[in-house]
């Protein structure tokens, strides 16, 4: 009598727990569908708000994926053209630059002279050169100092700088020429520059080695 009452009270234990899991999932599953029907009245409201809606028509255009051009560090480059600006400087002592032999030349410390007399008879290849012609001051600086620096970085040794003869400049005076020369001589890349000779420019170019 005692097993059947432990079984019969086993199997109504069993009974509830059914009870409470069904009761449970009918719970969910109510849940589920009352959260499906929000949904759907948030569709249904923004469908009347927007109003019909259409597909576009298919272009028929290939979807082609460019890559990104690679971002431009605009701000670096005018931090660098500010300070290119305060460092070559229009007031250098010229003839503590400039060598006066039988033409207008410049050579650093520890540099041979033959290194100017190989410039002036196109002993080295010229690579590259910059025309000045036409610019004013400032623009001509920034572009002289970018012209060395990325003739630099790009493994060049040899090249020109044309600045004038001055024909056109106000009593048909050399100013920039002046200025290119006190401005070559504050770049740390020249290590030396000479007038170029006649086929190569003359008094209007300069010919201008930098450092390996």
């Amino acid at each position: 009598m005692k097993d059947f009452t432990e079984l019969a009270t086993a199997l109504k234990a069993r009974q509830r727990e059914r009870a409470a899991e069904a009761a449970r999932e009918l719970a969910r599953q109510r849940e589920v569908e009352a959260e499906c029907r929000r949904a759907q009245r948030q569709r249904d409201e923004f469908a009347r708000a927007v109003g019909p809606v259409h597909a576009l028509p298919d272009p028929g255009r290939a979807d082609v994926q460019r890559p990104r051009p690679a971002p431009e560090p605009l701000q670096r480059l005018r931090d660098e053209q500010e300070a290119l600006r305060e460092a070559l400087s229009d007031e250098v002592d010229i003839e503590s630059l400039l060598l006066t032999d039988d033409g207008l030349s410049f050579r650093r410390a520890g540099i041979g002279p033959d290194v100017v007399t190989k410039l002036r008879r196109g002993h080295w290849a010229i690579q590259s050169q910059i025309d000045l012609h036409g610019l004013r001051r400032d623009e001509a600086r920034e572009a002289l100092a970018g012209f060395v620096r990325e003739a630099t970085r790009r493994g060049q040794r040899c090249v020109r700088v044309v600045h004038g003869k001055g024909h056109g400049s106000p009593g048909r005076q050399p100013v920039l020429k002046a200025k290119v020369q006190r401005w070559l001589g504050q770049c740390a890349e020249v290590i030396a520059f000479a007038q170029a000779s006649g086929p190569q420019g003359g008094a209007g170019a300069l010919i201008v080695l930098l450092a390996g």
